[in-house]
């Protein structure tokens, strides 16, 4: 076995006459080692995976795998932070190989990139990666909805004012509006699963583009390296819609992020006051001393307001160059949106742990104002066999005719509901008072919703049971995906292990 060279010859050396520019440095190699440095983990994987298989394969000897092996496993137990990095010698593969000719040389550390690219291997720890940080994603996310699940359970019965086009609609229960969000984060979770699914599939071995005359073992390299199977199409190893995938999941999931928190945001004004934000979670005016700014649901919204850019951006980078060009077919900003994804959902729940929820502001409210007008319609209806148009028209001049005479819902009596239905339809109704006022109330109103997913007692306690199934299933999902790359990487120990005995 041949001893460090004394002289290393770098890639671009070897085809480039002029070493690269300062500035080529500074605005391309470093950051785009700073971006690999946090892959470090997924980079000694791959390589350890890579050789294991080659020796197998009988394409390298056992002596040069060992030294290879003993070698990454040196790495491995470094901090990223401590690994040497030379920029000037280029991406970080390059920056493990500069490594094992330091050590072992490079004509026995050279033998590692046999049957392989930088295409491939690349876009392998990328993947790696990427599947790493969407369970990250997916662990945030299942804490987000037990807060949210916690909240909805105490707030079953939390009569509030629901809202259409801004305006006073019907009444609404305060759980049951969170547990919409509790459905629409189990959407989100669904179609993090499944970019999952399509991130979570080997390219090693598709080489540059058209594979190689190397006889590798593909199917070794998915299961060491915990893939659920592997990129078919060798043209298609270097492609990144799976990035596009992933980032589009993400994207919806500060889409509900932000439609919570600007509900919340709204409502937690002083015209409003249902709810208040902790104050651990708010900060305060440098001139107006009675404020007290919801600053955590400010950050949310601030940081969901690019995630609607995501995907198109990524998109936009793949755009007009067709399949040729394999530099630009990278989502960079994938690690960001990862990033921010995942921060946000652990804010997020900090605040609905903490929220405070004033349910007399909320019940207060729905006093005076014509929120159960639409319920009134409806037992006209059934009361008197009305088409539910005509009923509307009654109804409609009804309140029209006591906000013009600035009578409350309370004042509405029979007689007056009368005027209205004659005005309109040339009959009277003799509903009764006592029919009016029962029609009118916001609790009897909540109370006779029974349909599949409404506000009534029944299919509230029904949502809530659904959601911790739903959540359940969540939780089960990624806890399994964890075990099987742990069951992954204890082969990658195993074979490895074997080989450097």
């Amino acid at each position: 076995m041949t001893s460090a060279t004394s002289q290393e010859t770098t890639l671009a050396e070897a085809r480039l006459k002029s070493p690269p520019a300062s500035r080529l440095t500074k605005h391309y190699a470093l950051p785009g080692l700073e971006r690999e440095r946090r892959q470090f983990h997924e980079f000694v994987a791959v390589d350890l995976a890579h050789t294991t298989m080659l020796v197998e394969e009988g394409i390298l000897s056992v002596d040069t795998g060992r030294a290879i092996l003993e070698q990454l496993l040196t790495i491995r137990n470094m901090q990223p932070s401590e690994f040497p990095i030379d920029a000037r010698k280029g991406s970080f593969l390059l920056q493990i190989e500069s490594y094992l000719f330091g050590t072992i040389g490079e004509d026995v550390g050279g033998q590692m990139h046999t049957g392989r690219s930088r295409i491939d291997q690349g876009a392998t720890v990328r993947r790696l990666y990427k599947r790493n940080r969407i369970l990250d994603v997916m662990d945030r996310l299942n804490e987000f909805q037990g807060a949210i699940a916690e909240q909805a359970r105490h707030h079953a019965h939390t009569i509030m004012p629901g809202y259409t086009h801004m305006q006073q609609a019907q009444p609404w229960v305060f759980g049951h509006y969170l547990l919409s969000f509790s459905s629409r984060l189990h959407d989100s979770f669904e179609r993090l699963a499944q970019a999952y699914g399509r991130v979570n599939r080997n390219p090693l071995g598709t080489v540059g583009l058209a594979g190689t005359s190397w006889p590798l073992n593909r199917a070794r390299t998915t299961e060491l390296l915990g893939f659920d199977g592997q990129v078919e199409n060798s043209k298609l190893g270097r492609e990144a819609f799976d990035s596009a995938d992933a980032i589009c999941a993400l994207s919806f999931i500060m889409a509900d992020l932000n439609d919570l928190a600007t509900d919340l945001h709204i409502w937690s004004s002083t015209e409003f006051g249902f709810v208040e934000c902790d104050d651990s979670y708010c900060g305060t005016s440098s001139i107006f001393p009675q404020k007290k700014n919801p600053v955590a649901l400010e950050t949310i919204r601030k940081a969901a307001g690019p995630a609607v850019m995501w995907l198109s951006t990524a998109l936009a980078t793949f755009r007009a160059e067709g399949t040729g060009d394999q530099a630009m077919r990278t989502v960079s900003h994938i690690d960001e949106a990862m990033a921010t994804t995942e921060g946000m959902l652990d804010l997020f729940t900090g605040v609905i742990e903490t929220l405070i929820v004033h349910q007399d502001r909320m019940a207060d409210s729905l006093k005076g104002s014509w929120w159960t007008a639409s319920n009134l319609a409806d037992v006209i209806v059934r009361e008197r066999g009305l088409s539910f148009r005509q009923v509307h028209h009654i109804v409609a001049r009804a309140v029209r005719n006591c906000v013009g005479q600035e009578l409350r819902p309370d004042q509405l009596t029979s007689a007056r509901l009368d005027e209205a239905a004659l005005e309109t339809a040339g009959i009277a109704l003799h509903l009764g008072d006592a029919a009016v006022r029962e029609a009118l109330d916001p609790l009897r109103f909540v109370e006779t919703r029974i349909t599949d997913g409404s506000v009534g007692p029944h299919q509230v306690a029904r949502l809530l049971e659904r959601a911790a199934q739903e959540r359940a299933a969540d939780q089960q999902w990624a806890s399994e995906a964890r075990s099987r790359l742990k069951r992954s990487q204890l082969a990658l120990d195993e074979a490895v292990g074997k080989l450097v005995a």
